[in-house]
């Protein structure tokens, strides 16, 4: 046995081994971010390289300048819309199936050591282990096929299988593991195939199972919180809205029997509802230093109120009498939540004279056919269908001979009733023919025929700006600002309506003429309202919040994470979540922003801001408290931003694009002619109300 010294040598040369590990992974994690932008250079001089060359030969190009069209612009994804009535879930019936102590705790450990699963609540856990049912396959057989629709996640009890992609092999997998987690998200492709290399047992859950669980936890613990936050007679003159807000920002904390929760005298700032357990409150006598009994409290008693009003110091003791749970607030969240959307309504943006120009707009545009339209070029094209620059013919002429021109989006029924995008679609309309903003794109009239569906809108003709950050590969901090301020205006019009977006990114941002930047796409739009929440999957992956991913419901508070990705995305040129797959992305995001690091070129103030939009507690986030949009106008980053001058146009834009005529596209790219696809069978539910 060696000495006290040789044990203290031995010590310091592990710590110095350890150093110079430590130094060697910093200079290898060094090397990596170097090459990380040095391909993000590559890659910019490449995108900048195509569309230099694509003007000159923009009619032999066109083929391949929509194959890169399709390689970097990203897919929205949506899940079908929820399967129950929220307000029925409690009583929903979940299957049981039984298990041994020993398969339940497998399942139950390979959920936690599930990057995406692991972030769930445990009683969530609980059910899901509980609603598991057994599958078994034998060897050689196919689980998951790539390309397949999936609904299933599964959980590996006994066996060992091998998973491929494109006929590659990526791994073998044995018992403990989770596999096929994106299914239970939304209907989506199967991503890689899985076969076994020996019989198996499998325990597995369906998408509708799981979805239902997440949903009714939450609700269930938010009805919970809401109705304890009524009985207190400090909250009962708030709205439901901010009763809302504050039932989910409270946090759950526990205390053993014997606890002290408050002591007497200590300065302290939250305040405490009792939701399980009693409590004894008690006084310290200053004549012979015993403390004196006052009362008992129990489940919905609370206590703590005056620290919310800013008086800090205890006046006396509450010890937990046997295992407690409380819900507890600090002052600063109730603070910063007490107020809301009332002073942010921007009412004037629709004043009298702005509605009566509406109405005449409507009663002129309600008189055109669709055969009074001519196709003049192309400006997009996507998986649902095409955007055309039209002109009017004879019917809307300028004082000069140019033509006035619209954007017609162009959407196959077959596709809307294969993706069952109905509801989708009949909110957009709803949603943008009501949407009187100058940070909006107009939607003047629809049409329909037996094989589309027409959206007559106002061209913007700036081009999107999608196509100016893949040419310039990222922007200054004042340009970042200027587009950032157009979608603040674009949100706090939504918003002032009880409207949540959903789809923000630079592909749904698009320049008029001036230069200014409107949204565009309302394909995910949906009013819902004050103080509610909804619960279908939307988004593009890189973009979305994290209580979309673990399906808590999202409202409006989802669009400010959005702002703060997208200008993370301006000022770099990439996203900060981004992975391989949508799944390696939501556990990107699900690590939080503050895994990320900034680089050089993102001042300290914007990353401030965009730290604070992207909280992982909605109730925190910047544009969601107590003075909602302006909290945002109001930052560091916007100082000296002249708001007024944008919200009148009279504000120079950083970019001015060259827009020489009511026809020109030339700030587009190009693309193919189209390819026609025969109606769907069923176009029931369309011949009505489009």
């Amino acid at each position: 046995m060696g000495t006290l010294r040789d044990l203290q040598y031995a010590l310091q040369e592990k710590i110095e081994e350890l150093r110079q590990r430590d130094a060697l992974i910093d200079e290898l994690e060094l090397e990596l971010d170097q090459k990380d932008e040095l391909i993000q250079k590559l890659q910019n001089e490449l995108d900048k390289y195509r569309s230099v060359i694509k003007p000159a030969t923009q009619q032999v190009h066109k083929a391949s300048a929509l194959q890169e069209q399709h390689r970097t612009k990203r897919q929205a994804i949506s899940g079908e819309p929820t399967a129950f009535d929220i307000h029925e879930l409690s009583h929903v019936t979940l299957p049981f199936y039984p298990k041994s102590p020993q398969s339940k705790g497998l399942i139950k450990e390979a959920i936690l050591d599930n990057d995406f699963m692991k972030n769930l609540e445990l009683s969530q856990i609980q059910e899901i282990v509980d609603c598991m049912y057994p599958v078994e396959y034998a060897t050689d057989s196919c689980i998951i096929k790539e390309g397949d629709v999936g609904s299933l996640v599964y959980v590996m009890e006994d066996g060992k299988v091998e998973v491929t992609k494109e006929s590659m092999k990526l791994c073998t997998m044995g018992p403990g593991k989770v596999f096929g987690e994106l299914a239970i998200l939304y209907n989506c492709t199967r991503t890689a195939t899985v076969k076994t290399l020996t019989n198996v047992k499998l325990w597995a859950i369906d998408r509708q199972c799981f979805q239902t669980i997440m949903m009714r936890t939450g609700l269930i613990k938010h009805a919970e919180y809401m109705e304890f936050l009524k009985s207190v007679p400090t909250f009962q003159g708030l709205s439901e809205e901010i009763l809302s807000k504050l039932a989910d920002v409270m946090e759950e904390t526990h205390y053993g029997d014997g606890e002290y929760i408050i002591r007497q005298g200590a300065r302290g700032d939250t305040f405490f509802i009792i939701s399980k357990g009693k409590v004894n409150v008690t006084r310290e006598d200053s004549s012979n230093d015993m403390p004196v009994y006052l009362r008992g409290l129990g489940k919905g008693d609370w206590f703590g109120e005056k620290a919310l009003q800013g008086e800090d110091i205890r006046t006396a003791n509450v010890i937990a009498a046997e295992a407690v749970t409380c819900l507890v607030i600090d002052r600063d969240s109730f603070k910063h939540l007490i107020g809301g959307l009332e002073d942010v309504s921007n009412k004037g943006y629709e004043d009298a004279g702005a509605k009566a120009k509406y109405e005449a707009e409507n009663a002129f545009f309600c008189n055109l056919k669709l055969v009074d339209f001519n196709i003049i070029d192309t400006l997009g094209v996507g998986g649902f269908g095409r955007v055309e620059l039209v002109g009017c013919l004879n019917k809307v002429q300028l004082k000069s001979d140019e033509i006035k021109t619209f954007a017609m989006k162009i959407l196959k029924k077959r596709h809307i009733v294969d993706t069952r995008q109905q509801e989708h679609i009949r909110s957009e309309k709803q949603i943008m023919q009501e949407a009187h903003s100058d940070f909006i794109v107009r939607l003047y009239r629809t049409f329909k025929d037996a094989k589309y569906l027409y959206m007559l809108m106002e061209a913007c003709l700036g081009g999107e700006l999608w196509t100016i950050l893949r040419d310039r590969g990222s922007f200054e901090d004042s340009t970042t600002r200027f587009y950032t301020a157009c979608v603040v205006e674009a949100f706090a019009y939504l918003h002032s309506k009880g409207i949540i977006y959903r789809d923000l990114k630079p592909e749904n941002l698009i320049l008029d003429h001036r230069g200014y930047a409107k949204l565009v796409d309302f394909g995910f739009a949906k009013k819902i309202g004050f103080g509610k929440k909804t619960w279908t999957f939307c988004g593009t992956p890189e973009y979305v919040a994290p209580e979309i991913i673990l399906n808590k419901g999202h409202d409006i508070s989802a669009d400010y994470w959005s702002l703060g990705i997208l200008m993370y995305e301006l000022l770099t040129g990439s996203p900060p979540f981004s992975g391989p797959d949508p799944m390696k992305t939501y556990n990107i995001i699900l690590r939080g922003i503050d895994m990320i690091e900034f680089p050089k070129k993102i001042t300290k103030n914007a990353a401030n801001l965009i730290k604070k939009l992207c909280r992982d507690n909605p109730s925190e986030r910047l544009g969601n408290l107590k003075n909602g949009v302006k909290d945002i106008q109001k930052h560091k980053w916007f100082e000296g931003f002249n708001w007024e001058g944008l919200r009148k146009g009279t504000l120079t834009p950083p970019i001015i694009p060259d827009v020489s005529s009511s026809t020109d596209t030339s700030n587009f790219d190009s693309f193919p002619e189209d390819s026609d696809d025969p109606p769907p069978d069923d176009m029931s539910g369309w011949d009505t109300d489009f």
